[in-house]
């Protein structure tokens, strides 16, 4: 146990180097969160015979994957960032890795940003495709969850998101304190829990749809609970009390409108 609460100061979260470039375990994670979602999908494509082609769905990874990339880094600018206004009037440094000459990567992702992102690459898709969105959605988020898992696990090899103060014997030192390993709490809750879930609901649904709007609702309630392990983003706190975070109010807002639309769409479909 003493090596697991001390593995931040034992691991390296460079993976290796190519030239000056460092390769982080964190960009690593990404790729296979990437690879791992469109394997899945794929699968559940294959295995449960559904109508739409390889060809097509190829297309719709790169829409998906410029959706989510631009989501992503625009969405912690909006939401997160505190110097929003300077991305504001320079967009260009938006994606710039370099600072004064040196490369140091891109840092500050959303997720709720990426989903957004993924919604209107999506919508946009299907639009010029004339395929049914709720189809596509109900596919995409069973790879989404399933390749959420990596995602978390680069933020936890980045030691980033670090969790709050706590006394239990499987936390984590960060700077000589104790913390909750909240990175992965959320792999466990937002990942590996709601794919199994929707694993085992996907063939019982009664519309295109609903799976995608039971993982916006099963989303946001793990990560309200997961916040509650995590430490606040620093540059912007509590903003109530010393509970309520950005992360909840925002998974707060994702939920109710994911709710509100399944009941409608519900009563759509009995109709």
């Amino acid at each position: 146990m003493q090596y697991w609460q001390n593995i931040y100061s034992q691991f390296d979260p460079v993976a290796f180097n190519i030239g000056s470039v460092a390769v982080h375990w964190y960009g690593i994670m990404y790729a296979l969160a990437l690879l791992s979602a469109i394997v899945v999908a794929k699968w559940f494509i294959k295995h449960d015979k559904l109508k739409i082609s390889n060809d097509l769905f190829d297309s719709y990874i790169w829409w998906a994957e410029i959706g989510v990339i631009l989501g992503a880094r625009l969405g912690y600018i909006l939401f997160y960032d505190t110097n929003t206004m300077y991305y504001v009037t320079k967009p260009w440094q938006i994606f710039n890795p370099f600072y004064n000459g040196v490369y140091v990567g891109i840092s500050g992702m959303s997720y709720h940003g990426a989903f957004i992102g993924f919604l209107i690459a999506s919508f946009l898709f299907c639009r010029k495709n004339k395929i049914s969105f709720w189809f596509l959605a109900d596919i995409a988020v069973l790879g989404i969850s399933a390749g959420y898992v990596f995602g978390r696990f680069g933020n936890f090899f980045n030691q980033e998101l670090i969790g709050r103060e706590t006394d239990v014997p499987w936390g984590i030192l960060v700077e000589n304190t104790l913390r909750h390993p909240s990175q992965l709490y959320e792999a466990f809750l937002e990942g590996i829990l709601i794919f199994f879930i929707l694993f085992i609901i996907r063939n019982k649904k009664s519309f295109d749809g609903q799976l995608a709007l039971i993982y916006g609702i099963l989303y946001s309630i793990m990560r309200i609970i997961a916040e509650f392990f995590r430490e606040p983003d620093i540059q912007i706190g509590f903003l109530y009390g010393d509970w309520l975070t950005m992360g909840m109010l925002i998974s707060g807002i994702f939920a109710v409108l994911s709710f509100a639309i399944l009941i409608f769409m519900k009563k759509k479909s009995i109709n």
